[in-house]
């Protein structure tokens, strides 16, 4: 039997791709294994930022270090983006893209009894499904994450994504109302709602992400559902007032903001504005006080003065957001901002991260203070660990009923 591991970069649909792709090997006899003992790897990298990257080529050597004699199959956003550079590391013996993910098993099995081919990658653009939505969901803990969404039809100009995923495209409501009705009879409480771009559901197929929602939430047995990134301009009028409505939509909302400056919006090709933002974040908070809302902040654009920075950290400090990611800009090959003058250095970089970091740790503290006392509906995740309604971790004894809802006061 052959054994065969599996790392994962990037993001939460990376993670569901690659359970698909693990549950193909396991039907057919295959052992997953620790990654030091393998005799096949499939290494699903990022490419968002140059970082990711580079993380994705140490897992790769990592690999081929492990076991010089094993197989090495690099697939994900980086062999979708530039399979060239990948087919040209000695440690790779196969690049996989994003529109073979599917036939992953079926290409490494055919590379192992021929020993030809090496690089399998079409046009993204050219799909027009979901396809690792049939075989199975992607669980964190007792929360399953339910793939509804793929692709994105916006092209920011910092952003490579488009040309990794492909266009927007949605699985038929129909079919996600049947797994969450699946999900609710094995006994789990809570779902959480992902894609590339959510707020796009339904572009292709003549609906949208409200209409889901409002079957969704009639589903007996699902308590919560939680919902990942969310498109600031996307998000219609009668879709925020749901959400803000209805209790068994979490109140946890991650609306990127990107940068607290309108010029820098502009030249990303976001198309809100920082009053746009503001407005939003306030009707959430006005709507559900208690709501955890999150956000991406880019930092080292091109041409980010000191003066965009400063407009970003006055927002961030001054918005009732509950925690931040931040990324330092890296440019990407293909996109506009690529091509753009008036580079920030990497040390001017490096201290608006690190100045962002310390601002997110505060807001945390602050959101779980704002918190103190109140009473929240959590997830029982591990035993005497919870996950609250709002995204607050806590750990408390006494809680052993593992998948469980539960009400506890902070």
């Amino acid at each position: 039997m052959r054994g065969v591991a599996f790392f994962t970069l990037g993001c939460r649909s990376n993670e569901f791709d690659t359970h698909f792709i693990a549950h193909q090997f396991q039907l057919k006899g295959y052992q997953v294994v620790d990654f030091d003992k393998a005799d096949i790897y499939v290494i699903n990298t990022c490419s968002v930022t140059a970082g990711a990257e580079r993380s994705s080529r140490q897992a790769i050597y990592r690999a081929k270090r492990s076991n010089p004699n094993s197989l090495v199959v690099v697939t994900g956003c980086y062999a979708q983006i530039n399979p060239q550079a990948l087919s040209e590391l000695k440690e790779v013996d196969l690049v996989v893209g994003n529109t073979h993910k599917r036939d992953i098993l079926r290409i490494v099995e055919e590379y192992l009894s021929e020993r030809k081919g090496k690089v399998y990658v079409d046009n993204v653009f050219r799909q027009n499904s979901v396809e690792s939505f049939e075989l199975i969901t992607y669980f964190e803990k007792v929360r399953p994450f339910v793939k509804v969404q793929e692709g994105c039809n916006r092209f920011c100009s910092f952003c490579v994504i488009p040309f990794a995923r492909g266009k927007s495209r949605s699985v038929p409501k129909e079919k996600v109302l049947k797994e969450a009705e699946l999900l609710a009879e094995r006994g789990f409480k809570e779902i959480v709602l992902t894609g590339t771009q959510l707020t796009q559901y339904g572009w292709d197929i003549a609906t949208d992400l409200y209409e889901l929602l409002k079957d969704l939430v009639k589903v007996r047995g699902i308590e919560l559902i939680r919902l990942s990134s969310l498109y600031p301009s996307e998000i219609s009028q009668k879709l925020l007032d749901f959400v803000l409505l209805e209790e068994k939509i979490a109140p946890h909302f991650h609306l990127p903001l990107q940068s607290g400056s309108d010029r820098i919006l502009q030249l990303m090709r976001r198309d809100y504005s920082v009053k746009d933002y503001v407005h939003l974040v306030e009707k959430v908070i006005e709507k559900r006080p208690l709501s955890s809302v999150g956000t991406d902040v880019i930092v080292g654009f091109p041409s980010e003065s000191d003066k965009d920075f400063e407009e970003t950290y006055k927002l961030l400090s001054q918005l009732p957001i509950h925690y931040m990611h931040v990324f330092p800009y890296s440019d990407r090959e293909g996109t506009k901002a690529c091509k753009m003058s008036r580079k920030v250095s990497q040390r001017v970089k490096k201290e608006r991260v690190k100045t962002l970091k310390s601002l997110d740790q505060q807001k945390r503290a602050e959101f779980l203070k704002k918190n103190e006392g109140k009473e929240l509906r959590a997830l029982v995740i591990e035993e005497n660990m919870l996950l609250t309604e709002n995204y607050l971790n806590l750990e408390r004894e006494g809680y052993t009923s593992i998948g469980e809802l539960v009400r506890v006061k902070v």
